[in-house]
């Protein structure tokens, strides 16, 4: 019976049985949501769906190029300057999505419930992020020039 059901289905029933419960969560979580403000909802996504696919994505999308013609140059690309452009990458695809998380407090335009749950000033969110950036992308060129030096010993040895 077991086996009729993954070939029916494709995994084991345990797997249905965690979709289900996502489901049922993902679906109580909705209707906790849109019980109070269901339009404000329903703008905040249909704006936020709109503005990252006619503002973000081609912002993105260039900065992309951008930053890979300046490091690649005109040259073809090569293991090591792929592992550049990556190490670039994701610390700046973190802290904008920081920064797009916590905008409010950051722009110090929070609401009040905002300020009055963080129990902090609105002027240390911005040094804060700031702070957090700079230190993913000095860990993001630690972790490149480990990984540089740990090849060249490679190659020697």
């Amino acid at each position: 019976m077991k086996r009729l059901f993954r070939t029916l289905y494709g995994e084991s029933p345990a797997h249905l049985l965690a979709l289900l419960a996502s489901f049922a969560l993902c679906g109580y979580a909705l209707t906790r949501l849109l019980e109070n403000d269901w339009w404000g909802v329903a703008e905040w996504f249909v704006g936020g769906a709109l503005i990252h696919d006619l503002v973000l994505v081609p912002l993105y999308g260039s900065t992309n190029w951008l930053l890979q013609k300046v490091t690649l140059g005109g040259q073809p690309q090569s293991r090591r300057r792929i592992a550049v452009v990556n190490h670039i990458r994701v610390p700046a695809v973190l802290s904008l999505l920081m920064l797009l998380v916590y905008w409010p407090l950051i722009s110090q335009d929070a609401p009040d419930p905002y300020r009055n749950e963080t129990l902090l000033s609105p002027g240390v969110f911005l040094g804060r992020w700031l702070l957090i950036t700079a230190v993913l992308f000095a860990l993001s060129a630690l972790l490149l020039l480990f990984r540089r030096w740990r090849e060249a010993r490679g190659e020697r040895g």
